[in-house]
């Protein structure tokens, strides 16, 4: 399951700094931003999101932003989306809480700040299963938790592919992209290789954190490996290589994520 976020700050470059921490979690699915009060309330009511990122001591005054936007969501909505407050003033935090916020992120915004929201919802969600007497499975726990790579900080993943003896090891930075065959999984590596991994897709997606995205039913990329976006043939193509890989509708959300990090950094669009 994913989460939808909007953002709703007068600051232009603290938006691009909450979404690009953001792009770190594959649970979390950005759906737009606004920069005052009216665009905001307008972009909730419209896509109805599950959590919404909102400063509440903007810079510019005129945008009207406040803690009254949320009394507003209550005017039109049954359910109102969680409120994550990130602002500069610790001082608020009181009233904030009087206003039934989630959570009080002091900007700027780091990521185990998103690491503990993640795991917040995570509990929210297995405590809310658990109020209906139907135990979450374990998959479901573990699809929920962020993959953090930092056990060994600067190294990069390894995963070993373990078959009667053999143990294989590959660097995790080496995978361009996996393909699900029935119940195991194609592992295509940056020099051409092939490996086969009697682990289903669905396994590999619960373990691969970001840079891997799930495009389709039948793929995972390594979002590093991407040269190439071509929405119109939905596809994506792999670096050194004339593989073309296909995204589905129902994963085109991710796609426009991706292509939404690669304009945030160090680009030139011609």
């Amino acid at each position: 399951m994913n989460y939808s976020y909007i953002i709703i700050d007068d600051n232009q470059e603290s938006v691009l700094k909450t979404k690009g921490i953001a792009d770190g979690f594959p649970e979390l699915t950005f759906v737009a931003s606004a920069n005052n009060y009216t665009d905001g309330l307008h972009l909730v009511l419209q896509h109805t999101p599950q959590f919404i990122f909102l400063e509440i001591d903007p810079a510019d005054l005129t945008s009207n932003l406040s803690l009254s936007l949320i009394n507003e969501l209550h005017r039109y909505l049954k359910i109102v989306p969680k409120i994550i407050v990130t602002t500069n003033k610790k001082e608020l935090a009181f009233e904030a809480i009087q206003h039934g916020v989630t959570d009080y992120l002091l900007k700027p915004l780091l990521r185990i700040d998103l690491v503990k929201l993640v795991l917040k919802l995570n509990k929210s969600e297995v405590d809310s299963e658990a109020n209906k007497n139907e135990a979450p499975s374990l998959d479901e726990k573990i699809t929920f938790l962020p993959q953090i790579e930092t056990v060994h900080q600067g190294h990069s993943l390894t995963i070993c592919i373990k078959s009667y003896g053999d143990y294989r090891y590959i660097d995790a930075k080496d995978i361009s992209y996996l393909r699900a065959d029935n119940n195991s999984t194609d592992i295509y590596l940056n020099n051409g290789e092939m490996i086969t991994a009697f682990k289903t897709l669905k396994h590999f997606e619960e373990a691969l954190s970001y840079p891997f995205i799930r495009i389709h039913n039948s793929y995972i990329v390594n979002r590093n490996y991407i040269s190439r976006i071509h929405s119109g043939n939905a596809v994506c193509y792999i670096k050194n290589s004339s593989v073309k890989l296909p995204f589905s509708k129902s994963y085109k959300a991710k796609i426009d994520l991706i292509i939404s990090e690669f304009a945030n950094g160090n680009y030139l669009e011609i």
